[in-house]
């Protein structure tokens, strides 16, 4: 059968009646690297099932974890995969994109000023009216607060010391702070996935 019928074919999955358990919607797929690694922890990489479906037909992930859902086509019933691994492996790039998410992951969404999660923005440590560039090494997430507080003075100026430098960090930086921030849910077929490589506690 050509791929492309299997493609269709697995698009027409349709879910069986009421009372099947969780509905498809509940059923995303944990995307892990050809490494086993999952491909990014915050946000965790996850794809709908239908994606999942689809790349599993075009055979580029296997399938490490199913869940119990399973829907049927007229000819065949598939169980949903939980977990999937890419079959080539992505490099992940070294450095993170300078975004205000990526920002606020960096310093823990909290404010780097008095450690506040509440009502955050982010502040030039250096103010821009003295010269400080909009990057990495001069921005830190900052609450309303500590913000006003601060104006257009440095650090010193406003007696407001750093809680930590602002630096530039790696990708495997940010995934590591990512680790901290887990998702309301996680699969029980998720966890060996995501914390295989954490210490144990004694």
């Amino acid at each position: 059968m050509l791929k492309a019928e299997l493609i269709d074919r697995a698009m027409a999955l349709r879910e069986p009646g009421e009372g099947a358990g969780r509905h498809l919607h509940q059923c995303p797929a944990l995307v892990l690297n050809a490494d086993y690694t999952p491909l990014s922890y915050y946000p965790l990489s996850l794809w709908p099932w239908q994606t999942a479906v689809k790349a599993v037909f075009l055979e580029r992930v296997d399938i490490v974890a199913s869940y119990d859902r399973v829907v049927h086509s007229p000819t065949a019933e598939f169980h949903l995969p939980s977990v999937i691994a890419l079959r080539q492996y992505v490099r992940p790039s070294e450095y993170p994109a300078f975004t205000r998410f990526n920002l606020f992951l960096r310093d823990r969404f909290a404010c780097q000023y008095c450690g506040s999660p509440k009502l955050l923005t982010f502040d030039h440590v250096i103010p821009r009216r003295l010269g400080g560039r909009t990057s990495w090494d001069n921005v830190v997430a900052a609450c309303s607060p500590c913000n006003l507080r601060k104006g257009g003075r440095t650090p010193r100026e406003a007696g407001m010391p750093l809680l930590a430098p602002p630096i530039r960090p790696t990708s495997w930086q940010l995934q590591e702070r990512g680790r901290a921030f887990p998702p309301n849910h996680l699969h029980e077929t998720w966890r060996d996935w995501l914390y295989w490589d954490v210490e144990l506690d004694p």
